[in-house]
């Protein structure tokens, strides 16, 4: 089905249900507020029981405390007014001819231990904030069937491409964090951790369009935040999750919660192997000059294993007292192979280079970070909050390229090994103030991130008359790299009844010393930032109208610096910039929000920067490892020009009867793109989008089934663009023993086995058209066992250590290095 048509049937089942929900006019509304306080309650259970006392809806309060039970028949009813730590309240409801107005409901503090209450509540999934959007993972249903990675589709403002690129508003340039916090688990690919990880294990999903001061300023487009499952009293719970997928193989994840006392521990952790994958490629270059053509064909293979650990712990000292703590551990190792031909023909046809090249390559790498966390709370006002945090992170990674040559016509070039250690250590300080007062809320604090980055390259060519490996200076050199950020930061928020503004202003202070110590060259930086956000937020009685701005920066991270020049593919080079800029980008948004009935979220926003790091390529000389001069295709990136997008997204979430629901996740953007490299003005602009559908339906005997349908446009490059991308995914769950233990089947683009990713690159000096068809019809099976019956939170700091300054790394460019 063609996505126009897709849409376009999706829509119509819209608007078809949502005309049939009309036919009942009978409604109930009030509002709830704290007995003594007199302030709003929000999210407080409401349900509403007939005559016999039978449930037959509920809802939960909004922001200003206010509800509305709509779609009635006029009849007696009763209003159950239900939440933790107050007092249960029953209002009986006469029978009225139109709307029922219960008034203001005063709830009063209980003053007992809460007993165990069954309320049958649907949990909105969508929250708007005045700076953010929150997924509610657990109240989706397919959160016991999904993994992360198919969660995130869901999520609004948030894409997946054909590469299982996670996008934020059509951006590469974000920051993920994990409860709050940096974490060197998605410092590398994000997307490949995700498609490990059960939806199970997540809490909620945040994504920050207008961050605070109190982040770091870095993430162009914003932040994702992942909350994790946390759930205890005191004993124990969990669950087990077991998973097989055709393609990216078994994997075994654990969660758990234990809590004796004032201490506690929570976490989860997992382990899996990534099956051996052999994707073809082909790639052809015709050169403006002469018009030879450059032909390249073969496979490429990716396969590994990898393991992932978490834990927080905490210690309540007293009321006023809190420590906490946190550990993360992440290892992987990777085999990375290429076999290829290699033929350059001139004008005419005639064969004028050709070569056979194979390449035996791994990568590895471990991530490790540890954190500490004292919290201090005030007796006259335990709102008040001093927070303490020291963090320091530890991430090496290994790159192996083992080359071998064969069958070469006018092509010298020796065998050759290339080693490349990298990695990076961070020591972070942080000072957190938090003070109410009344119905303003004032933040403030320091930080101070102590980065050092490193990168010892080195390659070494065969000798054939010894059989030995001998290095070659000219592609060997030791790169160090120091960046420390100092920052303060203070913001306010004022929230009223029908308004929330937030405002902050944070001062970032930068310094670089980079060092190349094999050939004695150094570089220094030293630069200021003004950070500054504003975020505005309007509430109506069930909609609500957001607006925000902020400036974002995005500094280069190690793998974007690096010199380390790559030649796993000697035709194709990729180095790093050690001089790249830091961009600064400019965003307003303007988002409604409506959960009348359901959902809809509708948004348009605007980013402009003016000195953008664009991937760039160029025909140059080079010296290869035979210390040949070669005509070579280098990549590498550069601060060049403005980057401008217009961006409109919707997402909506509806029920229909109790048991099908349907949400849509679109987003659409127009790109302006402007840049000066190698003397040539280049300039790009097009339109980019994406629409991901979900239907899903479940049976009162504990079936569920649903359907899954996307669509990506590709992206606009400064010097190219790429392919469109359609996807669809059914799956199937039954829930067994009370709904502790769940089976669930899926199938991922069953029809299609494969799907061709295409890029397109011009220049002045050539065009290309690169081709790789990547596996992607796959078969999932899991199973997922809970155990323990438990509720509350694990007591955790209210401010800790998140380090979001860095452009980050990996396929999914939403990591930290």
């Amino acid at each position: 089905m063609k996505p126009s048509l897709l849409l376009l049937f999706v829509l119509g089942i819209f608007l078809h249900f949502t005309a049939s929900a009309q036919t009942n006019s009978y409604k109930i509304k009030g509002m709830v507020v704290d007995s003594a306080k007199k302030t709003p309650l929000s999210f407080v259970t409401v349900v509403l029981k007939d005559a016999a006392g039978k449930a037959v809806k509920s809802t939960l309060t909004k922001e200003d405390g206010s509800f509305q039970v709509l779609n009635l028949k006029p009849a007696a009813y009763q209003l159950n007014i239900a939440y933790v730590g107050y007092n249960t309240k029953i209002i009986p409801v006469k029978e009225a001819s139109e709307t029922a107005d219960a008034g203001r409901i005063a709830l009063s503090a209980s003053s007992n231990q809460l007993k165990e209450v069954s309320v049958v509540a649907a949990r909105p999934i969508v929250k708007r904030e005045v700076d953010r959007i929150a997924y509610d993972v657990q109240a989706d249903p397919e959160s016991t069937v999904l993994t992360a990675l198919d969660m995130l589709r869901k999520v609004p403002m948030l894409s997946v491409d054909a590469q299982d690129n996670i996008k934020l508003k059509g951006s590469g340039n974000y920051k993920i964090l994990i409860n709050n916090k940096e974490s060197s688990l998605v410092a590398k690919n994000p997307s490949d951790v995700f498609k490990a990880m059960p939806a199970a294990n997540i809490e909620r999903i945040e994504v920050i369009t207008t961050p605070p001061a109190k982040y770091d300023a870095e993430g162009l487009a914003g932040i994702i935040n992942i909350i994790t499952k946390k759930n205890v009293d005191q004993g124990y719970n969990g669950s087990i999750n077991l998973r097989e997928n055709t393609v990216w193989g078994p994997g075994v994840n654990l969660n758990g919660t234990v809590k004796q006392g004032k201490f506690g521990v929570s976490g989860y952790a997992g382990i899996g192997q990534q099956q051996r994958q052999v994707n073809p490629f082909d790639n052809t270059q015709t050169f403006t000059r002469d018009q030879s053509v450059l032909a390249q064909n073969g496979t490429n293979t990716f396969g590994g294993n990898y393991t992932y650990l978490n834990a927080e712990l905490s210690y309540e000292i007293d009321t006023l007292n809190l420590i906490t703590g946190s550990i993360d551990y992440n290892k992987g190792k990777f085999k990375q192979g290429a076999d290829q031909q290699s033929a350059q023909r001139n004008g005419l046809g005639d064969l004028t280079q050709f070569y056979h090249f194979i390449n035996d390559g791994n990568n590895t790498w471990t991530g490790l970070d540890a954190a500490l966390n004292y919290q201090l709370g005030f007796k006259k006002d335990k709102n008040r909050l001093l927070t303490f945090s020291y963090k320091y992170s530890h991430s090496p990674s290994t790159q192996f390229n083992d080359v071998h040559i064969s069958d070469a016509v006018n092509y010298p070039l020796p065998n050759y090994q290339q080693h490349n250690n990298a990695g990076s250590n961070v020591q972070t300080y942080q000072l957190d103030y938090v003070h109410p007062v009344k119905k303003f809320n004032i933040e403030a604090g320091g930080k101070a991130i102590l980065r050092d980055n490193y990168s010892a390259f080195t390659s070494e060519n065969l000798n054939n008359t010894t059989g030995l490996y001998e290095v070659n200076p000219r592609q060997t050199n030791d790169f160090s790299y120091q960046q420390n950020v100092y920052s303060f930061y203070n913001s306010y928020q004022l929230k009223l009844i029908k308004w929330t503004a937030k405002a902050g202003l944070r001062l970032e202070r930068t310094t670089v010393n980079a060092d190349f110590t094999s050939v004695g060259s150094a570089i220094k930086q030293d630069y200021n930032n003004f950070i500054p956000s504003v975020s505005l937020l309007r509430s109506f009685k069930t909609s609500s109208l957001n607006f925000g701005f902020t400036e974002r920066i995005q500094r280069p991270g190690i793998w974007q610096l690096n010199p380390f020049v790559d030649q796993s593919n000697p035709k194709f080079i990729s180095t790093g910039n050690p001089n790249l800029q830091p961009e600064l980008n400019h965003t307003f948004e303007l988002t409604y929000s409506n959960f009348a009935k359901g959902s809809i979220n509708i948004g348009t926003s605007y980013a402009f920067s003016n000195n953008s790091i664009q991937n760039v390529s160029n025909i140059s000389l080079a010296t290869n490892t035979a210390g040949k001069q070669d005509t070579v295709t280098t990549s590498t990136y550069q601060n060049l020009g403005s980057n401008k997008s217009l961006g409109l997204n919707l997402s909506a979430n509806y029920t229909f009867f109790k048991n099908l629901s349907l949400s849509v996740n679109s987003q659409l953007n127009q790109i302006w793109l402007e840049g000066s490299y190698n003397g040539q003005l280049y300039k790009n602009q097009g339109v980019t989008g994406n629409a991901f559908a979900n239907l899903g339906y479940k049976l009162n005997n504990g079936y569920r089934f649903g359907f899954d349908a996307g669509y990506y446009s590709g992206d606009v490059l400064l010097q190219g663009k790429s392919s469109r991308f359609i996807f669809t995914s059914y799956s199937a769950s039954k829930e067994m023993l009370k709904k502790k233990l769940t089976l669930a089947i899926a199938a991922n683009s069953p029809f299609k086995e494969r799907f061709q990713f295409t890029q397109y690159t011009a220049t002045p000096d050539y065009y290309q058209v690169s081709h790789n068809q990547n596996r992607y019809s796959n078969y999932r099976i899991s199973l997922s066992y809970k155990f323990g019956k438990l509720n509350g939170d694990i007591k955790k700091n209210q401010r800790s250590i998140n380090n979001d300054d860095t452009k980050g790394g990996g396929k999914s460019t939403g990591g930290n290095n």
